[in-house]
């Protein structure tokens, strides 16, 4: 991957305005029992009242374990799911609960580039027909066609625009993923949620794809959202970054604090399993192992949802939900017993 200057985009977005606020947000799936008269039992809470902002121009990365409520939030985003709870404020306006029809004009300025480039396209359409849908959607006029508009687009993600009649069958992963991020940036959108876009991939691959969505920010202004639980990848494109623990952020702020200074013993676990490629570093590293699994969203832990996997905890972590309170300028930390390891 190309080397990022970190003195310069590794600080949080400072003197710009929030496209994206976010407050108390919830998302409960409920679990009922029964054939016909279905009766609710229960309910799992993937997201459970997470609270952050994104700045204009800014990239946030979203980390943590697989089932820990990523992929949801970033469907809470984008109004692909409605929220249990909570509030969603886009540009200064809240759309938390707008119709289909009432959000689809804010479809342009707001896309999600989806995981599974294999899935996320139709395998009976053709590129073509695939990203110049948002045109014939939003019915947008474009001044050559939107054949036109089309190629162009594959042009700017590294693709040839004459497989303008091909279907997703006869392109890799890395192509569909191109594909899919072309789809997303047709109606020049103001924010992009990428829910884990380069998981699928290879690791050559996925250098390639991240350099181009860092590249395209820069061209377009845009603003990530950016899901991942590969934490070398989310420290190379991202501003900021909230780590998420059973539907809650447990720590958030600007990359070099956060991945240099962690402060929460989950963060202190996800750094300590990142390899270093130093042989002399990585064999005097401290590597945390964290015992049990995770405990189920249908009934996490009282209080503070890792003290049954953390090596710190004491009584009160049992009793009292510890709240997502600023430690250092910019940095949250949600932990009663915070502290700051200097990662060697």
């Amino acid at each position: 991957m190309t080397a990022v200057d970190e003195s310069t985009t590794g600080a949080p977005a400072t003197g710009k305005e929030p496209l994206l606020e976010v407050e108390g947000l919830q998302k409960y799936f409920p679990v009922t029992r029964g054939i016909i008269f279905q009766k609710q039992v229960g309910a799992v809470k993937a997201v459970d009242g997470l609270s952050f902002t994104v700045n204009k121009g800014e990239t946030l990365g979203l980390v943590g374990e697989t089932g820990c409520g990523k992929s949801t939030t970033g469907r809470l985003l984008t109004r692909l799911l409605e929220p249990s709870d909570g509030r969603i404020t886009f540009e200064g306006k809240d759309i938390t609960h707008l119709s289909r029809s009432a959000m689809r004009p804010l479809r342009k300025d707001i896309q999600i580039i989806f995981q599974d480039p294999y899935s996320s396209l139709n395998p009976r359409h053709t590129i073509g027909s695939i990203v110049g849908a948002p045109f014939r959607m939003q019915k947008v006029k474009t001044d050559n066609g939107i054949k036109k508009a089309v190629q162009d687009l594959l042009a700017l993600v590294g693709l040839n625009p004459e497989h303008y009649n091909r279907y997703p069958h006869e392109f890799s992963g890395g192509q569909r993923q191109r594909i899919g991020i072309a789809r997303a940036l047709a109606l020049r959108p103001k924010l992009i949620v990428c829910d884990e876009p380069v998981s699928a991939l290879d690791v050559s691959i996925q250098a390639q794809v991240i350099n181009l969505l860092d590249d395209l920010q820069s061209e377009f202004d845009l603003t990530y959202v950016f899901i991942a639980h590969d934490l070398s990848v989310v420290r190379h494109i991202s501003d900021r970054v909230a780590v998420m623990y059973l539907g809650k952020i447990v720590e958030i702020g600007d990359r070099v604090s956060l991945y240099e200074h962690p402060m929460h013993p989950y963060t202190h676990a996800l750094l300590s399993a990142v390899p270093v490629p130093d042989p002399v570093k990585e064999s005097k590293r401290e590597r945390i192992l964290l015992s049990g699994d995770v405990p189920s969203p249908l009934n996490p832990p009282p209080a503070c949802r890792f003290h049954t996997r953390c090596w710190k905890a004491q009584s009160i972590c049992k009793q009292v939900e510890p709240p997502l309170v600023e430690i250092q300028p910019g940095h949250e930390v949600a932990c009663h017993f915070p502290e700051e390891r200097v990662l060697v």
